[in-house]
């Protein structure tokens, strides 16, 4: 097997009809792997994936896995990439955006809001809205994938890099969600809340959207833990949030955005310390059990 890509959390071989992705235990915060090897991160996110998608079977919304095997390895649907020149003529590809859909305030779309760039009027809130608040209305935003950073898009561009139409960017919002009922309705029978979660899509031969890659994980959605946000409004981190916020107190994600803004080079990512590596391991392992309800 060919080894086509080298990500920033997997490796994917090409198979001939069909692809093999390989899970490593890398982790990237900011678009910035760091130097640091997670134990069990890996295999935490493909098992993790795996559940999402048998449910996704189960609810019939079409995906490309195949096959799951040796507890980090997934046998996956084949698409054509055009990281540019995608239009709507075309079939049987990978749409180069990812799609987020926001339930609460926090992440970059906290960042957005107090720096101006998003209003949050916009968003149907009266007040600024504090870091947690519940979005009166869920966010559907779509982002860049192959570019270095991802850049977030309104609708127009966004067809255009992805070469959609109206259909095909709603046929996908609402099979998004359907998913996140499900992940929702799961999340919270097991203590915890999803605050957002990020999704990506091909288009088969039909320019049906199919399900691809990998979605609620650690990884790429954000989870709380329910008790402690009822009680007293505490946000319990239990996703890769906890190891963003690890790099915002040390102070390394100004020193990037400065570096970002002012278009100078960007300041290499230090390695996570020992403590931090375990619980970050513990972490991905624990929400593998909270999620699937399986024991590790």
């Amino acid at each position: 097997m060919k080894l086509i890509r080298k990500g920033k959390v997997k490796e994917v071989y090409d198979m001939g009809e069909n692809l093999l992705f390989v899970f490593t235990d890398q982790i990237s915060v900011f678009d910035k792997i760091i130097p640091s090897l997670v134990p069990d991160k890996g295999e935490s996110l493909a098992r993790t994936s795996n559940y999402w998608f048998e449910q996704a079977t189960r609810l019939q919304i079409p995906n490309h896995l195949l096959e799951f095997r040796n507890k980090r390895e997934m046998v996956v649907r084949k698409f054509d990439i055009y990281e540019t020149g995608a239009t709507t003529d075309k079939k049987n590809y990978l749409v180069p955006l990812e799609f987020i859909v926001r339930y609460y305030v926090a992440g970059s779309l906290l960042d957005r809001i107090e720096k101006g760039i998003t209003r949050y009027q916009d968003l149907g809130f009266r007040n600024p809205p504090k870091h947690g608040e519940k979005i009166p209305e869920p966010l559907f935003e779509m982002t860049t994938k192959f570019e270095k950073t991802d850049r977030l898009l309104d609708k127009s561009e966004a067809k255009r890099i992805g070469g959609l139409a109206d259909d095909d960017v709603e046929n996908i919002r609402e099979m998004i969600f359907k998913m996140d009922r499900e992940i929702n309705s799961r999340a919270l029978g097991r203590g915890l809340i999803h605050a957002d979660g990020k999704k990506e899509f091909a288009l088969d031969s039909e320019r049906q959207p199919v399900l691809v890659d990998t979605f609620g994980t650690a990884d790429e959605d954000r989870f709380w833990e329910k008790e402690e946000f009822e009680k007293n409004g505490t946000l319990v981190e239990r996703s890769k949030e906890f190891v963003r916020q690890y790099y915002r107190k040390i102070g390394y994600y100004q020193n990037l955005s400065d570096a970002r803004s002012k278009r100078m080079e960007e300041p290499p990512i230090p390695a996570l310390p020992e403590d931090m590596l375990s619980a970050t391991s513990r972490l991905y392992r624990d929400l593998y059990e909270r999620i699937t309800g399986q024991k590790w």
